[in-house]
């Protein structure tokens, strides 16, 4: 989770041209991804009672925002601020025809499936939410019987498709970024290192098919559990071949890996390091081994302007995904503005030129899953610094 920015808050007139750029026709761009935030499902239920479902805003459109906002832990705290961010991108989007249905839905499949369930009774024409990938399947079978149109914030693709999309940052856009970025500066040899589970198997995916597609070579891949030892020594071994070396994994675990490499014997400051987004952590700043590294993630100048219109509205710190909000909001909103009758059918959702949100340039693919333009950011001591900035087109 990104850390508090001071930056003085942008005009909502600017931030109403960045936060959509324009909508469809013409192309409506910026840039993102990074940032996979793992939000644990709450296994002890609800921390609070039922919030009461709540209407917000005055327009004829309707929208259901699905969230879990009594669960507990960092779910009902993430919940509660992407729901402040819904409601600040009504307040900047001029005149929005939109009304939020919002629903708490405790972080449990059944409460999705019932706060679906009444918005769409209610006339929602589109479902936004919910959080976690385990309540995505409850509302997507709602939704799909009325043809509606859902935008979950699941980090799991495995849950889209079929009229479920999913604006979220996911490890797929960093990995693309990153390897292409990479093989654009001369990096033909990789090796990497990542985690043994979910994250690290989508990782591998992308990972081997991005180099394979610019007919790159892996020279070693190696997945760890507990213990990084034995893993980091087949590693050290293979990276005399290697011009460049992945390792994909959250702050603490990154640093710990680098660290495993050394005690083996690597001079990680003779390869290229590269990472995903998950790397914009203070703890990957302040490692000597990782200086230098470079990784995918979303250009934090729009971060850090979101961040400050929202201290001085709610007077908090928002959490990392709480743009995800403001953009789903935002989007619909725009859509409904310009698109007329086909406002939130599958070709307008996946338009090929994408739509420009707080974090940069979005695309939805039509398989449910996204595609963000981002920027490279290079780990130096004072943070991390953009070599290359975030595309302000998709290529065809």
């Amino acid at each position: 989770m990104a850390g508090p920015h001071h930056r003085k808050s942008t005009p909502t007139g600017a931030t109403r041209r960045t936060a959509l750029g324009l909508i469809i026709g013409a192309p409506l761009l910026s840039a993102c991804s990074g940032i996979q935030q793992s939000f644990s499902t709450p296994d002890a239920g609800p921390s609070g009672p039922p919030q009461q479902p709540q209407a917000v805003g005055t327009g004829q459109v309707k929208v259901g925002l699905i969230l879990p906002l009594s669960a507990s832990g960092n779910a009902g705290v993430a919940a509660q601020s992407m729901r402040n961010a819904a409601e600040m991108a009504l307040a900047e989007f001029q005149n929005p025809n939109i009304q939020l249905l919002i629903k708490d839905d405790g972080g449990s499949p059944q409460g999705a499936s019932q706060g679906t369930q009444q918005a769409l009774a209610e006339g929602a024409e589109i479902i936004l939410g919910p959080l976690f990938a385990g309540s995505v399947p409850a509302t997507a079978q709602l939704a799909r019987a009325r043809g509606t149109s859902e935008i979950a914030f699941s980090t799991d693709s495995s849950v889209a498709g079929h009229g479920v999309y999913l604006l979220s940052f996911l490890p797929e856009s960093d990995i693309n970024r990153i390897v292409d970025y990479s093989i654009g500066i001369g990096k033909r040899s990789f090796a990497a290192m990542v985690p043994d589970n979910a994250y690290g198997n989508v990782v591998e995916a992308a990972f081997k098919q991005a180099v394979g597609r610019k007919n790159g070579r892996v020279v070693a891949f190696e997945k760890y559990g507990a213990d990084r030892a034995a893993p980091a020594r087949t590693v050290a071994q293979a990276l005399g071949q290697a011009d460049a070396l992945l390792l994909a994994d959250d702050g603490d675990s990154v640093v710990a890996t680098a660290d495993a490499l050394t005690a083996a014997g690597s001079n990680l400051h003779n390869i290229q390091l590269l990472g995903t987004g998950l790397w914009d952590n203070p703890r990957v700043f302040a490692s000597p081994a990782l200086q230098g590294g470079l990784y995918a993630a979303p250009d934090p100048s729009g971060f850090r302007s979101f961040a400050g219109r929202y201290r001085t509205k709610f007077g908090g710190e928002p959490v990392r995904t709480a743009t995800l909000a403001y953009d789903a909001v935002a989007l619909v909103a725009a859509l409904a503005r310009t698109q007329g009758g086909q406002r939130f059918a599958p070709e307008t959702l996946t338009n090929p030129s994408g739509f420009a949100g707080i974090d940069g340039l979005f695309r939805f693919r039509s398989d449910g899953t996204n595609e963000r333009g981002l920027a490279v950011m290079k780990v130096t001591s004072g943070g991390g610094t953009a070599v290359a900035g975030s595309p302000k087109s998709f290529g065809a």
